[in-house]
């Protein structure tokens, strides 16, 4: 069973339709996730550039390789756990900062009501 079982019909003018699709295709969004993100008071942002994702598997790569050596310095007893630690909360921090920046949706600053919608 659907968890939305509500229909909606919105009648939409050519240039309403069109600009409603380019914005859905820059989403990445279905038309309906989409007009789910505004209702709920979320702009969804464009995709991200491709470089993103190789960007975002050359930090995790990095966190990768800063484990493998916490692992070998944790074994030799040649560490600073502390200044380690530190190092691989900021790279953490710098991944969600990154992700946040470019994936997330933001939050609408003005309310519903002054967006630019027109009745029929």
């Amino acid at each position: 069973m659907r968890k939305r079982s509500i229909r909606v019909l919105v009648r939409l003018n050519e240039k309403e339709r069109q600009h409603l699709v380019t914005q859905v295709k820059k989403s990445g969004l279905s038309q309906e996730a989409f007009i789910r993100a505004l209702i709920n008071g979320y702009v969804p942002k464009a995709l991200p550039p491709l470089d993103y994702y190789a960007m975002m598997r050359e930090l995790h790569a990095i966190g990768n390789n800063l484990n493998q050596l916490a692992a070998k310095a944790h074994a030799t007893g040649h560490l600073d756990r502390a200044a380690f630690q530190q190092e691989a909360d900021q790279l953490r921090r710098a991944v969600q900062s990154i992700q946040q920046a470019v994936t997330a949706p933001e939050l609408r600053t003005e309310p519903l009501e002054n967006l630019n919608v027109h009745p029929p």
